[in-house]
């Protein structure tokens, strides 16, 4: 079986027919991509060899190693010439789809940390024009650190602020010369946070106020909203996948069909990169923040408005809780009932709204995807603070009445967080965690320390059918204000605390899907 590389795009090789290729001819550098990993070569980069194969961008990327070490990835698409095959697999509109896709706009991998010649001469390129990134929330963060020119900066703003400089000396300061930046890490404001460590190393470094003004003129700095499940290297399916192709691939990638990206920045900027031209769903905007609400209140709020009971139930894999009529019903109530409702704005619009929330529907039902509950179970506490609290505020502030699912979903999420018992876990690095209990079968509630032991102390002794004892139990969480945000629960929205003490009681002492059931009457 031949390896990947450029040499199949112009031998005669017969790819599949269902294969799509991009552009066949490797084409100059106009873009940077910090972070080599899964998400953005089956996101950004897919987006970018669509672009180039339809006619409206001409630009190679070249990727660059973030961190030292771990070269296995880099090396894999250097041979293969920056070539792999990405398969997005899902559903939509109820149906199960498959689109694959040979890679071609990448062009190579760069460790900087080994080749810091080739990594400068990138920031010297007068072609390059956009810098994308994926660092990991850790990545735009403040590290206070030396200037150095011999070898990579530790940080992310550090080596931006260090590629800029190299940059800014190469050309003189030529104000067309200045990038954009659309980072693709998952904290609020990314683009807004890079350019404000950027500029502070460059004034604690002493780079002078005309390098600091090109950075502030020059340069843009976007702020984004990213949405794709990426499940990355098939391991289980490659060998098969690569016969099917007919070559050996060692970097496939996979992910969902589903995709957004929301980018703030200059209305221009659609202009050089017309993404939605090629009907790619991107959209461009002022202000990401109504986007991130959509996101985190229909999408996020959806998964943990309802994994909790759902695992609490016998669930462990969120597509099957999807084909069960009950929780279906119960999460389609959710949605068209209190969470679009209580979130509709004239930014949001109600079938925009809906739009979203039906192709979430698809996305929690897709075939090809095991999105296990208590993964998503992780940090539930904050996560309900920010996916449900807010939304059960705000219908509440609107109709001056509770919404009965949401309400319902905050007594499952205290039914899954019973536990007295607090243990350690893992190998190297010994982990706390809350021990549940599902029938005979033990199950591991993971938050941050406080949380766990909060929960330990509350529900030690507690006599579950005794409705009291539920009750002072349910008192205890509604007022601890540290989890909400400095709300009191038991006083805020009205008879909340009794609604939900009289469900968390029956999730205690009846079957739990029943006890849905009920509710969703």
């Amino acid at each position: 079986m031949e390896k990947l590389n450029r040499s199949l795009l112009t031998n005669g090789f017969k790819f599949n027919d269902d294969l799509k290729i991009g552009t066949k001819k490797k084409l100059g550098e106009k873009v940077i991509q910090f972070g080599e990993g899964n998400f953005l070569r089956a996101f950004v980069d897919y987006m970018f060899d669509e672009i180039n194969e339809q006619g409206l961008f001409e630009g190679g990327i070249t990727l660059i190693q973030p961190i030292p070490g771990g070269d296995f990835l880099r090396n894999v698409l250097n041979e293969q010439e920056g070539l792999y095959t990405l398969i997005a697999r899902g559903r939509e509109d109820g149906k199960k789809v498959a689109a694959k896709r040979l890679i071609t706009c990448v062009n190579r991998c760069i460790n900087p940390y080994v080749d810091l010649d080739v990594y400068n001469a990138c920031a010297k390129n007068p072609e390059l024009r956009f810098v994308v990134s994926n660092t990991t929330e850790a990545g735009i963060t403040w590290k206070d650190e030396d200037f150095v020119e011999d070898k990579p900066q530790d940080s992310f703003p550090a080596k931006v602020c260090n590629f800029l400089y190299v940059r800014f000396k190469a050309f003189n300061g030529d104000k067309s010369k200045g990038l954009v930046f659309i980072p693709c890490e998952l904290i609020d404001d990314n683009g807004k946070m890079l350019k404000k460590y950027v500029l502070q190393h460059a004034e604690k470094w002493g780079l002078g106020a005309d390098f600091i003004a090109w950075i502030n003129d020059a340069c843009v700095f976007t702020s984004t909203l990213v949405d794709r499940i990426v499940t990355g290297y098939p391991r289980n399916e490659a060998a098969d996948l690569c016969k099917e192709f007919g070559y050996e691939d060692n970097a496939i990638d996979t992910s969902e069909i589903f995709h957004t990206w929301v980018i703030e920045g200059p209305a221009e900027l659609e202009k050089e990169l017309p993404f939605p031209k090629a009907g790619l769903k991107v959209i461009y905007t002022p202000d990401v923040k109504p986007y991130k609400k959509r996101k985190v209140r229909i999408l996020n709020g959806a998964h943990t408005c309802s994994v909790l009971g759902a695992y609490l139930a016998g669930y462990d894999i969120v597509r099957d809780v999807m084909n069960d009529d009950v929780f279906y019903n119960y999460l389609a109530s959710a949605l068209d009932n209190e969470i679009i409702p209580a979130i509709t704005s004239p930014e949001l619009t109600h079938d925009d709204l809906k739009g979203f929330a039906d192709a979430v529907f698809d996305r929690f039902k897709n075939p090809f995807i095991d999105h296990k509950l208590l993964d998503i179970s992780l940090n539930s506490t904050s996560k309900f603070e920010a996916r449900v609290l807010h939304t059960i505020q705000e219908y509440y502030a609107q109709n001056k009445a509770l919404p009965k699912i949401l309400t319902f979903s905050f007594a499952a999420y205290l039914a899954f967080y019973r536990g007295t018992e607090i243990r350690e876990i893992g190998d190297a690095m010994k982990v706390p965690v809350l021990v549940g209990h599902r029938g005979d079968e033990e199950y591991f509630i993971k938050d941050s320390a406080e949380v766990l032991d909060f929960y330990a102390k509350a529900w030690s002794g507690v006599d579950v059918s005794d409705k009291a004892q539920v009750a002072e139990l349910v008192k205890k969480a509604c007022g601890n204000k540290d989890f909400w945000l400095g709300a009191d629960l038991n006083t805020e929205l009205g008879d909340f605390p009794a609604v939900v003490t009289e469900h968390l009681y029956n999730l205690l002492n009846k079957d739990v899907k029943s006890v849905v059931a009920d509710v969703i009457k």
